[in-house]
Parts: structure tokens; sequence; C-alpha cells
């Protein structure tokens, strides 16, 4: 797939956009191919460059005890909504254990097929000392029976520059063996 990376450090009014292609191997190792970079080298080195890191951390490590499962969260049920033509059960959730990588927020998931539409939330144990706070908002396409990222938004507060504003769009996702997918609401 590709990825479309937007970043910035307002208070530092430092700006960056990153174009990339993203591959998942079959056996789960993530890469990505920096395909162009435009913006000041802050934002890519220390907003950018650490987001890729975690995400490839992150699914390496692919840890059951952050999954989103009731073994992990208390589920809440708040109500079933409708998000544009599709109806979604709404879930408040909280972590049984507060860990680095579990959040407090929301879970969408699409009523006829369960799968996860957004996910939203503030981390309920932060990554590092300094780091004061990160919120996040996950939202996902159905297709083909799978949940395709759409994009991921998220803000970080930090201690050291404020804050960070992190923006990542997911668009021509194909799957092996699969022709190309175009994920609705990319502009591509």
């Amino acid at each position: 797939m590709q990825v479309e990376i937007e970043a910035s450090l307002p208070q530092l009014k430092k700006h960056g956009r990153l174009h990339a292609m993203r591959r998942i191997s079959a056996l789960g190792r993530i890469t990505y191919e920096v395909l162009h970079f435009e913006g000041d080298n802050a934002v890519k080195s220390q907003v950018i460059a650490r987001y890729l890191a975690a995400d490839v951390k992150a699914q390496a490590n692919d840890d059951p005890s952050l999954a989103v499962t009731p073994a992990n969260y208390k589920f809440k049920y708040k109500g079933l909504v409708t998000d544009g033509s599709r109806h979604v059960y709404v879930f408040h959730l909280t972590p049984k254990k507060k860990r680095v990588g579990t959040f407090k927020g929301e879970l969408w998931l699409d009523a006829e097929t369960c799968l996860p539409v957004r996910e939203s939330g503030r981390l309920a144990k932060n990554p590092s000392i300094f780091v004061k706070r990160i919120d996040f908002v996950r939202e996902y396409d159905i297709q083909d029976g799978l949940a395709i990222p759409r994009q991921i938004q998220s803000t970080t507060e930090t201690r050291l520059v404020g804050k960070a504003e992190l923006t990542v769009r997911f668009h021509d996702v194909s799957l092996a063996g699969s022709p190309s997918l175009s994920v609705a609401g990319s502009g591509q």
C-alpha cells in the first residue's frame, strides 16, 4: 500500500510530508520504502521516523495482551449509530491493565460484519517520560471481508517541543494474489 504521512511541530513551525510504500510480508514483517520527502528534517527524524519505527516494532512484537479483546478490555455498549449509510455499534473501552499500547476510548464496529471501522482514544500508559499524552483516531474501510486501514490521526503532547501532530493516509492497498483495492476517501 502507499502511505502519505504529514507531520508537524506547530510550536516550532516545522512541517514535513513523506510518501512511501508500506509492505507486509507473508510472515507479517512490515517494511517501508521511502519514495519522497519534503519539509523540515527535524520533523522527518523526530516525528515521522519515530512513527515508522514504532509501527515496525509493534507489528514485530504482536503482543496478544494488547489486542482489543474481552481478555484485555472492559467493553461498555453505548449504542447503535449511523455513520453515513452504515450502522455501527459503539463501545466504550477501558483496559483491564494499563500497559504501553493499550488505550481508553471508543471502538466502532460495523453492524453487518462486526469489523472495526473506527478506534479512538488516549493511550493508557505513556511510552516515554518525555511524552505527556497521546490521543489518536484510526479509521478503517471494509473491503472483501477485511478491515483495511484508511487513516490514522495522532496528537502527542511532549514535554520538550509541545505538540506533535501526525496524519497517516493509506491508499492503493493490494493483497497478494488480489488486484489493487482502492480505499474510499483516499483521493486516489
